[in-house]
């Protein structure tokens, strides 16, 4: 079964590890909103948990699942987080990085926030221990950033300021991974449906930013708004046609 694999997969990671950080975006691809970046910091007994058990088989790459499922599986992970079984951290790429950085500059920025408020609510180091340091300070030494294994879904992200592997695909491979596309995916799903409520007539609330045909026929007749990337809209601008969605690969 394929969830057996993602949680068999992380399993194999967590060697010489305390835990697993799995990171992944939403909406890097849109032509309107933030990007969206979680993670999730699990250690090697959550793995072995009942709980992991009996509900791994339903998680899944936030793509492959229904709206009412990502939304079901959303409130169990809150859950656990609140249980303090694992962590959960969210950061924002917001237009003007977009614009500045490039969409992927700002989703690097976005997952930096994300693990940095993991490390925030873990108590976790970002710095290698300094036995001299700890010793001084008196009790246990701090967790530290180097007893996790930070996994990435895609590509290897240069500017991310942490050491992590990148996993092609990671979002159907691993479980931590996969737990974080959920993450992400509602996050932003929710704040896109906000956005609707401002912008009424750009089918935000369907599209969620994306460049479906309701959404590109509503900018080009309503014009863009300040939630729309002018990076991402010049070639829409210029040739209101399909292959603009062939170049945001929709």
């Amino acid at each position: 079964m394929k969830s057996r694999r993602l949680r068999a997969y992380d399993r194999k990671r967590l060697k010489n590890r305390i835990g697993l950080i799995g990171i992944d975006e939403a909406g890097r691809g849109a032509l309107a909103g933030p990007v969206v970046a979680a993670a999730v910091a699990a250690k090697e007994g959550f793995y072995d948990s009942e709980w992991c058990k009996r509900n791994a088989s339903s998680i899944n790459d936030s793509k492959l699942l229904s709206l009412a499922q990502r939304e079901e599986l959303y409130a169990k992970l809150r859950w656990l987080e609140r249980e303090g079984r694992i962590l959960i951290g969210v950061g924002k790429g917001s237009i003007s990085e977009i614009e500045d950085l490039n969409i992927l500059g700002a989703t690097q920025a976005a997952m930096k926030r994300a693990v940095e408020e993991i490390l925030e609510q873990g108590d976790i180091s970002p710095h290698d221990p300094d036995p001299l340091f700890d010793a001084a300070l008196g009790g246990e030494p701090r967790e530290t950033l180097s007893q996790w294994r930070l996994l990435v879904d895609g590509k290897p992200m240069k500017h991310l300021g942490f050491k992590h592997e990148a996993v092609v695909k990671g979002d159907s491979k691993s479980l931590c991974i996969a737990m974080a596309s959920i993450i992400a995916k509602v996050t932003r799903d929710r704040i896109m449906m906000a956005l609707d409520c401002e912008y009424p007539h750009y089918d935000l609330a369907s599209s969620k930013g994306y460049a479906t045909v309701l959404h590109r026929t509503a900018i080009l007749d309503n014009g863009p708004t300040k939630i729309h990337r002018p990076l991402f809209l010049r070639k829409l601008l210029e040739e209101p046609s399909e292959e603009c969605q062939e170049e945001f690969g929709f």
